[in-house]
């Protein structure tokens, strides 16, 4: 395998994942399919076993994948997870940290990003990128993921040429916790969109049209968007395998949509209607369902 070069011609950076799940495995194998030395590291090792048939080094331990990693990518379910790992016995403030960088591209509340980069700085000095990303698995897959970071301007600078091996878009958004905060806007739109979109779908459905055009009539018009043309065929057809996303990380992402907004006097009105209804299709139809499950409330039997 050749070895990958940096933008500036210079040897690339070694670098690490952790967390090899929807995301991190499809965004970790493009990272070896541009030639980067990668080590990875999963809770659940079996994960990992493609990945280091195409190339990548397992570590047993976070802390191993900072050993030999000066770049290391994360993306974790939730804060806990982000805990755990930086934290944990094993983890990464257990490592030499001088020199090193921390992208994650977990999704998590503003405040938690900051606290774990201002703890993990003063515990090792490694620093911190927050950088949360939109696109789903398929945006993680085919490479066009948008990524919204938070950090240092030398940071992102120094992370921008492997980011953008798996993303198509990186933008500098603030100093630590920006990220997350865009993601969350983010979030109020998709989220939202999930929600408008199954009900303009129920009401096509039992108005007797054919929904599965709808996509195709509103193109070009002011309706039209990438979730329209997504979701609704998804939604109308019953596909949820591979899910797109979660409920339960929908519901979360909503519900700190509304704790940062009590906390900088933000009326969501939309945001709140839509998170009761992600609960809702928690209770439904399970926190692991599709979120576009959320369809599937206003139908008049249990699909």
């Amino acid at each position: 395998m050749a070895i990958a070069r940096a933008a500036d011609g210079e040897q690339a950076e070694k670098l690490g994942y952790l967390g090899l799940g929807m995301m991190g495995f499809p965004m970790t194998r493009r990272l070896l399919s541009a030639g980067y030395d990668v080590a990875v590291w999963n809770r659940s090792r079996g994960k990992a076993d493609a990945l280091v048939e195409a190339g990548a080094k397992l570590a047993a331990h976070p802390r191993d994948v900072a050993a030999t990693a000066s770049i290391i990518f994360m993306c974790l379910t939730d804060a806990a997870a982000v805990e755990e790992v930086v934290f944990g016995s094993d983890g990464l403030a257990t490592a030499s940290g001088q020199g090193k960088l921390v992208v994650d591209f977990s999704s998590i509340h503003p405040d938690a990003a900051r606290s774990v980069a201002a703890r993990l700085k003063s515990a090792n000095g490694m620093g911190w990128i927050d950088a949360p990303v939109s696109g789903g698995t398929m945006g993680a897959e085919q490479g066009t993921l948008a990524v919204m970071a938070g950090g240092d301007a030398a940071d992102i600078e120094r992370a921008r040429p492997y980011v953008l091996a798996m993303a198509r878009r990186l933008t500098h958004m603030g100093s630590i916790g920006a990220g997350q905060t865009t993601k969350l806007c983010n979030q109020v739109i998709v989220g939202c969109a999930m929600a408008v979109l199954a009900e303009a779908t129920r009401l096509a459905v039992n108005a007797g049209i054919d929904a599965k055009r709808l996509p195709e009539a509103l193109a070009g018009g002011f309706a039209d968007s990438i979730p329209l043309q997504l979701f609704v065929p998804r939604m109308v057809q019953g596909i949820h395998s591979p899910p797109l996303g979660h409920i339960a990380t929908m519901l979360k992402d909503l519900d700190t949509v509304i704790d940062v907004a009590r906390d900088t006097s933000s009326p969501v009105p939309m945001s709140a209607l839509a998170a009761q209804l992600f609960r809702l299709a928690k209770s439904a139809r399970g926190a692991d369902a599709d979120a576009l499950e959320i369809y599937k409330l206003s139908a008049s039997r249990v699909d």
